[in-house]
């Protein structure tokens, strides 16, 4: 069974619910359609029923399974519960009469369903910034236990190959302890969607073979990481082929129990990580899903605003497969 048949079966049998705050957006409010008649969630869209009715009638969709929230209309009483949760998260950081105001920004008002356990899991960023996803659910949902950020990975697949790629997306020049924070992070979205995680810090050196200040970060990385998540096969620094051709691993990491086998990849920084998912996509012909953000108390996924209506879909199990 290929994976997102894995996943489907999954959340299927879960029954979560799934909030899509941009019902307005052609391309999600197609694949909300599709997730509700498969019966993979209960799907709640976001938006003017007017309007998302509308983009219904002209590409035939049949809107029967959804549940329609039109943030403007919301019922008065459950609006006002949401406006004090809001301000009591908040801490005294937002007034009630800005709480009223940020939630008609429907990433607000998404993300505070899921805090108030009427969603599950929250999908995002087709027609926003991923700044737009990120803030609402910092200053909401706010990081797991023990996390002190959050991060992007992506979900990479080719046939039966799949790989997390992290931080791909959200930190733009990490330190080592960020780094090592991401690492954990994304081996543990690596299990949520059914990979055994051996998780590779990468860098241009594998075990001292170069040295400057960008290897240092790394290899302290990997030494807090393996401290902080002694179960996880972590290991690093190491150059991409180390870490994932068997023959090169055992050439050039002998002692190493991930070089060439690592299934998780964490790059030393933004700039790389970005550019290294998308040669995989372009060049290797992987699907990439994502970004995964990670950290957080609850599961929420930015989307490319260049998102198709499949690439919505399929990132919404994925999501909701963390749920």
């Amino acid at each position: 069974m290929n994976l997102f048949e894995t996943f489907k079966n999954k959340v299927k049998e879960q029954k979560r619910t799934l909030v899509l705050p941009e019902g307005e957006d052609q391309r999600v409010l197609g694949a909300a359609v599709r997730l509700a008649n498969e019966e993979l969630a209960k799907v709640i869209v976001l938006g003017s029923k007017e309007n998302i009715q509308a983009l219904a009638q002209k590409d035939h969709l049949d809107l029967a399974n959804l549940q329609i929230i039109d943030p403007a209309e919301y019922p008065a009483d459950e609006k006002q519960v949401m406006v004090d949760k809001l301000v009591e998260r908040r801490k005294g950081k937002n007034t009630p009469e800005q709480a009223i105001k940020m939630l008609e920004d429907v990433n607000y008002f998404g993300t505070m369903l899921v805090y108030l356990g009427k969603a599950d899991a929250m999908v995002s960023g087709a027609a926003h910034a991923t700044s737009d996803t990120v803030r609402p659910a910092l200053q909401i949902i706010k990081t797991k236990p023990g996390m002190r950020r959050i991060s992007g990975a992506f979900l990479m697949q080719r046939g039966d190959e799949r790989y997390v790629f992290g931080d791909s997306a959200i930190n733009i020049d990490p330190d080592a302890d960020t780094l090592a924070e991401i690492a954990i992070q994304s081996a543990e979205t690596a299990r949520s969607i059914g990979i055994d995680p051996k998780v590779a810090l990468l860098s241009f050196s594998t075990k001292g073979s170069a040295a400057g200040e960008m290897v240092d970060k790394v290899v302290e990385a990997t030494k807090l990481a393996k401290e902080r998540d002694p179960k996880t096969p972590i290991d690093g620094e190491l150059q991409f082929d180390a870490a994932f051709v068997p023959e090169v691993g055992a050439t050039k990491a002998p002692e190493s129990d991930v070089a060439g086998h690592a299934n998780v990849f964490i790059f030393p920084e933004l700039q790389s990580g970005n550019i290294g998912y998308k040669i995989a996509q372009r060049l290797g012909g992987f699907e990439a899903l994502g970004p995964v953000l990670q950290g957080l108390n609850a599961p929420i996924s930015d989307l490319s605003r260049g998102a198709s209506e499949e690439d919505v879909y399929k990132v919404s199990i994925v999501t909701l497969a963390q749920a």
